[in-house]
């Protein structure tokens, strides 16, 4: 193979890299899985979730650690990913949908948003230098006004 077919073949390999950090950054969010969550991110990367700000890691990963723990669940999905690689750094943007249910206040929260995330490559794999969205809408709801809804959480059989 050529050098192009190289370098084409390792754009499709850091695509796929990207894309997976993403997943994981989500999944570990969702699963409250925190030392995962962490290792996700550079130790000085930031966030700006719709004004919401994070200047390192360590902030960051402590607000979710109290604010998202039990008795919480969340759902984040992503999708329509843009990621522009180049080099060692690289760009994505993702359509983030996403839902929060607090059964102890009856809460539900909904919405979506655009991800903007910058990413660098370390000697172990890409990591989130800076994530953040902007949203296109969210919508509240009380548990309350849907009087038939019943909530379990993670491993809890419906059957």
């Amino acid at each position: 193979m050529n050098s192009s077919g190289d370098a084409g073949v390792q754009e499709l390999l850091d695509l796929a890299a990207v894309s997976s950090l993403k997943y994981r950054y989500l999944r570990t969010l969702d699963t409250k899985q925190w030392d995962d969550f962490e290792a996700c991110f550079l130790p000085e990367a930031t966030a700006d979730y719709n004004g919401l700000v994070f200047e390192d890691r360590a902030a960051l990963v402590e607000y979710m650690r109290t604010n998202l723990g039990e008795g919480m669940i969340t759902l984040h999905q992503v999708h329509h990913p843009e990621i522009e690689i180049d080099g060692d750094t690289a760009t994505g943007r993702w359509y983030l949908q996403d839902k929060v249910i607090v059964d102890a206040f009856r809460f539900v929260l909904e919405g979506a948003a655009f991800y903007e995330d910058r990413y660098v490559r370390t000697a172990d794999g890409w990591r989130v230098a800076h994530t953040g969205y902007r949203r296109t809408y969210e919508m509240t709801t009380s548990l309350d006004d849907l009087p038939n809804t019943k909530i379990s959480g993670p491993g809890v059989h419906t059957h």
